[in-house]
Protein backbone atom coordinates (compact mmCIF):
# COMPACT_ATOMS: atom_id res chain seq x y z
CA UNK A 1 0.00 0.00 0.00
CA UNK A 2 1.51 3.09 -0.67
CA UNK A 3 1.36 5.91 1.74
CA UNK A 4 -0.26 9.52 1.34
CA UNK A 5 3.44 10.99 2.06
CA UNK A 6 5.19 8.28 -0.40
CA UNK A 7 2.53 9.78 -3.04
CA UNK A 8 3.20 13.36 -1.98
CA UNK A 9 6.77 12.92 -2.38
CA UNK A 10 6.31 11.99 -5.69
CA UNK A 11 4.04 14.55 -6.83
CA UNK A 12 6.13 17.03 -5.28
CA UNK A 13 9.57 15.36 -7.27
CA UNK A 14 7.68 15.63 -10.77
CA UNK A 15 6.42 18.98 -10.08
CA UNK A 16 9.70 20.33 -9.80
CA UNK A 17 11.62 18.19 -11.88
CA UNK A 18 9.34 18.40 -14.98
CA UNK A 19 9.65 21.59 -17.56
CA UNK A 20 6.77 24.25 -16.80
CA UNK A 21 5.45 23.85 -20.33
CA UNK A 22 4.88 20.16 -20.11
CA UNK A 23 2.12 21.34 -16.80
CA UNK A 24 -0.75 22.95 -18.07
CA UNK A 25 -2.35 21.29 -15.10
CA UNK A 26 -0.36 19.40 -12.26
CA UNK A 27 1.16 15.53 -13.31
CA UNK A 28 -1.46 13.52 -12.32
CA UNK A 29 0.97 10.74 -10.49
CA UNK A 30 0.02 6.99 -10.07
CA UNK A 31 2.04 4.49 -7.83
CA UNK A 32 1.64 0.90 -7.43
CA UNK A 33 4.58 -1.61 -6.64
CA UNK A 34 6.12 -2.39 -9.96
CA UNK A 35 5.26 1.34 -11.84
CA UNK A 36 5.16 5.05 -11.45
CA UNK A 37 2.32 6.38 -14.19
CA UNK A 38 3.07 10.68 -15.00
CA UNK A 39 -0.17 11.62 -16.89
CA UNK A 40 1.09 15.32 -18.31
CA UNK A 41 -1.63 17.82 -19.10
CA UNK A 42 -1.22 19.80 -21.88
CA UNK A 43 -2.74 23.01 -22.92
CA UNK A 44 -6.19 21.71 -25.35
CA UNK A 45 -6.49 22.36 -28.91
CA UNK A 46 -8.13 25.77 -30.49
CA UNK A 47 -10.27 25.10 -33.15
CA UNK A 48 -12.63 27.83 -32.28
CA UNK A 49 -16.88 26.90 -31.71
CA UNK A 50 -17.78 25.83 -35.17
CA UNK A 51 -15.11 22.69 -35.04
CA UNK A 52 -16.77 19.25 -34.91
CA UNK A 53 -16.50 16.69 -32.66
CA UNK A 54 -14.86 14.62 -35.06
CA UNK A 55 -12.75 16.97 -36.16
CA UNK A 56 -11.08 18.23 -32.22
CA UNK A 57 -10.96 14.66 -31.42
CA UNK A 58 -8.34 14.16 -34.08
CA UNK A 59 -6.77 17.36 -33.35
CA UNK A 60 -5.88 16.18 -29.41
CA UNK A 61 -4.85 13.05 -30.96
CA UNK A 62 -2.61 14.59 -33.34
CA UNK A 63 -1.58 17.14 -30.63
CA UNK A 64 -0.76 14.09 -28.30
CA UNK A 65 1.35 12.39 -30.88
CA UNK A 66 3.46 15.59 -31.21
CA UNK A 67 3.72 16.32 -27.78
CA UNK A 68 4.94 12.42 -27.19
CA UNK A 69 7.47 12.61 -30.55
CA UNK A 70 8.91 16.11 -29.73
CA UNK A 71 9.52 15.49 -25.76
CA UNK A 72 10.79 11.66 -25.82
CA UNK A 73 14.47 12.37 -25.13
CA UNK A 74 13.75 14.81 -22.44
CA UNK A 75 10.76 12.47 -20.42
CA UNK A 76 13.34 9.47 -20.97
CA UNK A 77 15.97 11.40 -19.15
CA UNK A 78 13.57 12.60 -16.01
CA UNK A 79 12.64 8.52 -16.52
CA UNK A 80 15.47 7.69 -15.92
CA UNK A 81 16.63 9.99 -12.97
CA UNK A 82 13.37 8.82 -11.49
CA UNK A 83 14.07 4.83 -12.10
CA UNK A 84 17.18 5.45 -9.71
CA UNK A 85 16.11 7.30 -7.32
CA UNK A 86 12.51 5.67 -6.62
CA UNK A 87 13.20 1.96 -8.35
CA UNK A 88 10.28 1.79 -10.24
CA UNK A 89 9.72 1.82 -13.79
CA UNK A 90 8.31 5.08 -15.29
CA UNK A 91 5.28 5.01 -17.51
CA UNK A 92 4.29 8.22 -19.31
CA UNK A 93 0.77 9.23 -21.05
CA UNK A 94 -0.41 12.54 -21.65
CA UNK A 95 -4.02 14.47 -21.08
CA UNK A 96 -5.41 17.02 -24.17
CA UNK A 97 -8.97 18.17 -23.27
CA UNK A 98 -10.65 15.03 -23.07
CA UNK A 99 -8.31 12.68 -24.91
CA UNK A 100 -6.37 10.94 -23.13
CA UNK A 101 -3.02 8.02 -23.80
CA UNK A 102 -0.74 6.61 -22.02
CA UNK A 103 2.67 4.78 -23.33
CA UNK A 104 4.99 2.49 -22.19
CA UNK A 105 2.85 1.07 -19.37
CA UNK A 106 4.61 -1.96 -17.65
CA UNK A 107 2.45 -5.26 -18.24
CA UNK A 108 2.69 -7.30 -15.07
CA UNK A 109 1.85 -10.94 -14.92
CA UNK A 110 -0.34 -11.33 -12.21
CA UNK A 111 -1.04 -15.19 -10.97
CA UNK A 112 -4.02 -16.28 -9.70
CA UNK A 113 -6.08 -19.49 -8.81
CA UNK A 114 -9.79 -19.78 -9.81
CA UNK A 115 -11.69 -22.20 -9.05
CA UNK A 116 -14.67 -23.76 -11.86
CA UNK A 117 -17.03 -20.99 -12.10
CA UNK A 118 -14.67 -18.28 -11.88
CA UNK A 119 -13.07 -20.35 -15.26
CA UNK A 120 -16.12 -20.78 -16.81
CA UNK A 121 -16.69 -17.29 -17.24
CA UNK A 122 -13.10 -16.29 -18.49
CA UNK A 123 -13.92 -19.40 -21.08
CA UNK A 124 -17.27 -17.79 -22.03
CA UNK A 125 -15.25 -15.00 -22.91
CA UNK A 126 -12.64 -16.87 -25.07
CA UNK A 127 -15.61 -18.72 -26.75
CA UNK A 128 -17.68 -16.12 -27.59
CA UNK A 129 -14.78 -14.08 -29.00
CA UNK A 130 -14.27 -11.49 -26.37
CA UNK A 131 -11.31 -12.34 -25.24
CA UNK A 132 -8.30 -14.09 -26.86
CA UNK A 133 -7.34 -16.35 -24.22
CA UNK A 134 -8.44 -16.76 -20.09
CA UNK A 135 -5.50 -13.71 -19.54
CA UNK A 136 -7.13 -11.53 -21.59
CA UNK A 137 -10.67 -12.52 -20.74
CA UNK A 138 -9.48 -11.65 -16.64
CA UNK A 139 -7.81 -8.41 -18.06
CA UNK A 140 -10.99 -7.25 -19.69
CA UNK A 141 -13.15 -7.92 -16.04
CA UNK A 142 -10.75 -6.06 -14.47
CA UNK A 143 -10.88 -3.02 -16.98
CA UNK A 144 -15.04 -3.44 -16.71
CA UNK A 145 -14.83 -3.60 -12.71
CA UNK A 146 -12.65 -0.40 -12.72
CA UNK A 147 -14.77 0.93 -15.27
CA UNK A 148 -17.89 0.82 -13.28
CA UNK A 149 -17.05 0.74 -9.94
CA UNK A 150 -14.01 4.00 -10.66
CA UNK A 151 -15.60 5.84 -7.18
CA UNK A 152 -16.33 2.86 -5.00
CA UNK A 153 -12.29 1.87 -5.31
CA UNK A 154 -11.24 5.69 -5.31
CA UNK A 155 -12.98 5.56 -1.71
CA UNK A 156 -11.46 2.40 -0.82
CA UNK A 157 -7.98 3.50 -1.94
CA UNK A 158 -8.26 6.67 -0.03
CA UNK A 159 -9.34 4.91 3.23
CA UNK A 160 -6.85 2.27 2.96
CA UNK A 161 -4.40 5.39 2.74
CA UNK A 162 -5.45 6.51 5.69
CA UNK A 163 -5.22 3.35 8.01
CA UNK A 164 -1.94 3.13 6.32
CA UNK A 165 -0.77 6.71 7.35
CA UNK A 166 -2.54 5.98 11.35
CA UNK A 167 -0.16 3.06 11.56
CA UNK A 168 2.99 4.75 10.45
CA UNK A 169 2.14 6.75 13.50
CA UNK A 170 1.69 4.39 15.52
CA UNK A 171 4.17 2.85 17.96
CA UNK A 172 6.88 0.51 16.41
CA UNK A 173 7.54 -3.01 17.80
CA UNK A 174 11.30 -3.83 19.07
Amino acid sequence: MITREVQERLEGWFAGRLPEEWQHEPAEVTVDREEITVRLSIADVDLGDDASDAARAEAREGRARKFREETREARIEVAQEAERRYEHAISWGVRVGDHTETWTSVATPVMTRLRQPQRLVLDTLVDAGVARSRSDALAWCVRLVGEHEGEWLGDLRAAMASVADVRSRGPRSA
